[in-house]
C-alpha cells in the first residue's frame, strides 16, 4: 500500500532529525541481502546504538536539503540503505563494511561525518582504523612500555648489588 503525502512528509522529518542527530551516516547498496542477514546485520548494529534503514531515495534527498547536506544526487541511485551511528562513528561502520564484504554482496556508496561528505573510498578507509579500544590499549602500552623499562632497570641495579654483597660475605668466609 501506497504511503500518503503526510506519511511521507512524516518520513522526511524523522530523517532529517536522524541526519542531525547522527555522528556518521553511511549510504549503502544493499541488494542481495536476505532478509535474515538484513535483520541480522540490523541487531548487531541496534547494539551499537545504530540504525540501519531503508528508505525511497527521494525521502532521502528531501532529507538531505532539509538538513543542508549537498550530497551528490547520483550517489544516491538504485536502492539505498542508510547507516545511521549516534555513538561511536567507526565501530558501527566495520560492521557494516564486514556484512557485506562475507555476504559478499552490496557495496558502500557515500557518507558523511561530522557534516563533511564522504566518498565510498574514504568510508572504506574509515572501516579499517582501529576501533577506540584498540587505540587506547596501543596507547596504554606505548606509555607502559618505557616505564616497564625503567623499573626493570633499577631492579637489576638492586638485584646486582645484592649478588656483589653476597659473593663478598661468601669470600671473606661468612654463611
Amino acid at each position: 500500500m501506497p504511503k500518503t503525502r503526510i506519511q511521507k512528509e512524516d518520513t522526511v522529518v524523522n530523517l532529517t532529525d536522524k541526519l542531525s542527530k547522527a555522528k556518521s551516516v553511511v549510504f549503502a547498496d544493499y541488494r542481495g541481502m536476505t532478509m535474515k542477514q538484513l535483520s541480522d546485520l540490523r541487531s548487531k548494529l541496534r547494539e551499537q546504538n545504530s540504525q540501519f534503514s531503508i528508505t525511497k531515495n527521494n525521502l532521502l534527498n528531501l532529507a538531505l536539503k532539509n538538513a543542508k547536506l549537498d550530497l551528490d544526487q547520483d550517489g544516491l541511485t538504485g536502492p539505498t540503505a542508510t547507516l545511521f551511528n549516534f555513538e561511536d562513528e567507526i565501530s558501527p561502520i566495520k560492521l557494516l563494511t564486514k556484512a557485506l564484504k562475507d555476504n559478499q554482496i552490496g557495496s558502500i556508496k557515500s557518507g558523511i561525518l561530522n557534516g563533511e561528505i564522504l566518498s565510498n573510498i574514504q568510508i572504506l578507509k574509515l572501516a579499517s582504523l582501529p576501533s577506540k579500544e584498540e587505540l587506547r590499549a596501543k596507547v596504554v602500552g606505548g606509555i607502559s612500555g618505557p616505564l616497564y623499562g625503567i623499573v626493570g632497570v633499577l631492579q637489576a641495579n638492586l638485584r646486582n648489588l645484592s649478588y656483589v654483597l653476597d659473593q663478598i660475605k661468601i669470600q671473606k668466609g661468612g654463611v
